[in-house]
């Protein structure tokens, strides 16, 4: 008899939880969005990109030229099986101006022959291709047509994360497909062909799939934010919830250009940077890691005539904060050539500003490009745990050095070690001294203070960078 009035008053309070439950419902209903005006209004502006051109292979673009799991996507609806056979690839576009300027990806439109765009109502137009920027993956195309439906670009940095997106495009060749999700995150800097990147990527949680590249990412006023450009992805491919869209502001900069010029020329500094971690940010005296690291700078670059040097960090750029080394590609990336901007510096453990005047880097130019214009006795370095020898003029030719000490062992459990250091490291400077021999390299070790947290520069397989090492107290 107790067993069954307790059963009772359990179903009771079940009812009452779920009575309450069905009543918030509809509450909550109707604070959630409505996508039906956005889709109605914009969808005739979205325009499938049909691409076709002789084959280079059936993975050239979409498996070498990116990291396994980072996938540009496209859709390929009859891969070649042999070479110089004629492929197939369907993106997404849309429309920017009634006069049939037409933006998508430049990865969909790459080395094609011919380009036909696809409009809502089935009209389809060959396209010209009026300019193509690779670094931030976008293209212009232009239609010969008239009073064509478009689409605005909405105003720069007006999103936030946690707001509320829609994408519409043509995954699996399905035209015309919306989806939607919010903004999971900002500023996120992705691997890419070469070692700058110049686009501060919006991460979305919107599903994205092959055949949407290309396509507008909207926000709840109907506004394109940004161009969906890429996803996180496994072997399979697909959507598992991270996709990547190339922000308005970069967008508007890069249409200007291709549309006057049918090239970009873009902000250079002409320095190679790297993040400050813990350990460099203590040798440095920075109350907190941040910033961008100086680890090489262009020989009659934009810095060197400024007098940036080697071991800056830069901590603001033109106004702008900068947090971590992939923050400042960004704000360069969008300053004109010519320009002259402040720096915010920490040099010596003091902040110091600089005016540069910035420069430009071609969209043909590379970074390379634009940075070119038998041992001796080893040493042991003690308190550091290394074993160091004078670096062969074999060593200092090759990396055009004018000096150093190369690392040849490295004790377990050293605070040389625990910095990262690696047998083959070339050491130029210790703290703000640079090192020209194994003379040098024992007098500035010898001066250390105990437990001292001191920056090393050294080149590591041809590239220069900074390690944060802490003496033994």
């Amino acid at each position: 008899m107790s067993y069954r009035l307790g059963a009772a008053r359990i179903t009771v309070l079940t009812a009452a939880v779920l009575a309450l439950l069905l009543s918030a419902i509809p509450g909550q209903a109707a604070e959630l969005p409505d996508f039906r005006g956005i889709v109605t209004e914009q969808s005739p502006a979205v325009v499938k990109i049909i691409v076709e051109a002789s084959s280079r292979g059936p993975s050239q673009i979409d498996e070498q030229e990116i990291p396994e799991f980072l996938r540009r996507y496209f859709q390929m609806p009859n891969p070649p099986q042999g070479p110089q056979q004629e492929r197939m690839a369907t993106g997404s576009g849309f429309i920017i101006s009634d006069d049939g300027f037409v933006v998508t990806n430049h990865h969909v439109v790459e080395d094609a022959d011919l380009v036909t765009v696809r409009l809502s109502d089935r009209r389809e137009y060959e396209a010209e291709v009026v300019g193509l920027d690779p670094r931030s993956d976008l293209a212009l195309l232009r239609i010969d047509a008239e009073d064509l439906p478009y689409l605005v670009l909405g105003a720069d940095d007006a999103l936030d994360v946690g707001e509320w997106v829609l994408a519409i495009g043509s995954p699996f060749g399905l035209d015309y497909s919306v989806t939607a999700g919010i903004v999971s995150a900002k500023g996120r800097s992705l691997p890419t062909r070469s070692r700058e990147n110049y686009v501060p990527f919006i991460q979305t949680d919107v599903a994205i799939n092959p055949g949407n590249s290309g396509g507008p990412l909207f926000n709840l006023d109907g506004e394109v934010v940004g161009v969906n450009s890429q996803i996180f992805t496994t072997r399979a491919g697909g959507s598992i919830g991270l996709s990547f869209a190339i922000p308005v502001n970069v967008v508007r900069n890069v249409v200007s250009q291709l549309k006057e010029d049918g090239t970009v020329i873009r902000g250079w500094l002409g320095v190679t940077i790297q993040n400050v971690d813990r350990n460099l940010g203590e040798s440095f005296g920075l109350d907190r890691p941040r910033g961008a690291l100086i680890s090489q700078i262009a020989n009659d670059g934009p810095a060197s005539n400024a007098g940036l040097e080697p071991g800056d960090i830069i901590i603001e750029f033109d106004g702008e904060s900068i947090e971590t080394s992939a923050d400042l590609p960004h704000v360069v990336g969008l300053i004109a050539p010519g320009t002259e901007v402040e720096v915010l510096i920490v040099r010596d453990r003091k902040q110091k500003t600089i005016e540069v005047e910035v420069g430009g880097l071609d969209a043909d130019d590379s970074v390379d490009q634009a940075y070119r214009n038998g041992a001796a006795d080893g040493e042991r370095g003690g308190r550091l745990g290394i074993v160091v020898e004078e670096a062969p003029e074999e060593v200092l030719s090759r990396w055009e050095l004018a000096g150093g000490v190369v690392v040849r062992t490295i004790e377990p459990g050293s605070p040389a070690e625990e910095a990262g250091l690696q047998p083959g490291d070339v050491i130029t400077a210790v703290g703000a001294t640079p090192v020209q021999s194994l003379e040098d390299f024992s007098e500035i070790i010898g001066g250390l203070d105990d437990g001292a947290s001191v920056p090393l520069r050294l080149i590591r397989r041809g590239s220069p960078m900074f390690i944060g090492l802490r003496l033994e107290g």
